[in-house]
């Protein structure tokens, strides 16, 4: 396996680590503070990982079609994880979230009918700045929670930007979706017959 392809596998393995990190104090009702700093750089060095997977492909010469395939599919799953749990505790709208959702399942269903024709759809700009506004808004929102956690009250207006975020990333994700749809629409909707019928 290619070391750019070990990084972004370990991002979709983190992903599931943080969600049971997160709700463990939600279970067991200890642990609270010490998830704290585990949670924080968890997430940051499985956003990293990110950087590296990329750093290692250019450098190694290890940029492929799974990679470019993969490398998105793990942001979306660790960034959901995310999301869904700062949905479960009520900083993040729950409409924005399935918005986001939908979208991410569009997109993956985007790659696959271009993957049937032989095209790999990687990254765009529009879907990498969709990226980096989920990661701000999971950072923000997590903030909020080890806040509380440690016992300290945030601001009252602090869930209120919570909620703009979400919407940003709300708009920026159907802004990148409709760039998707535009730049590979002869890709994905190209009519092939390939039993004769329609």
């Amino acid at each position: 396996m290619r070391l750019a392809d070990k990084f972004t596998w370990l991002r979709g393995f983190l992903a599931p680590v943080f969600f049971l990190i997160y709700f463990i104090p939600v279970w067991t009702g200890r642990f609270g503070a010490a998830s704290v700093f585990v949670m924080i750089p968890l997430l940051a060095f499985a956003e990293l990982t990110d950087y590296f997977d990329g750093y290692f492909a250019r450098k190694r010469n290890e940029v492929s079609s799974f990679g470019k395939l993969f490398d998105p599919f793990c942001d979306v799953i660790l960034n959901i994880s995310v999301l869904f749990c700062l949905t479960l505790s009520g900083y993040i709208p729950s409409f924005a979230l399935l918005l986001i959702v939908y979208r991410e399942f569009v997109i993956n269903f985007v790659r696959m009918m271009a993957a049937q024709k032989g095209v790999a759809i990687g990254a765009r700009k529009g879907g990498k700045t969709k990226t980096v506004t989920y990661i701000i808004t999971c950072f923000y929102t997590l903030l909020l929670e080890c806040c509380k956690r440690l016992g300290f009250e945030p601001p009252p207006f602090t869930p209120g930007i919570a909620t703009v975020l979400a919407i940003i990333c709300v708009i920026l994700a159907y802004v990148s979706l409709a760039d998707y749809l535009f730049s590979f629409k002869k890709v994905v909707f190209a009519e092939k017959d390939e039993a004769g019928g329609n």
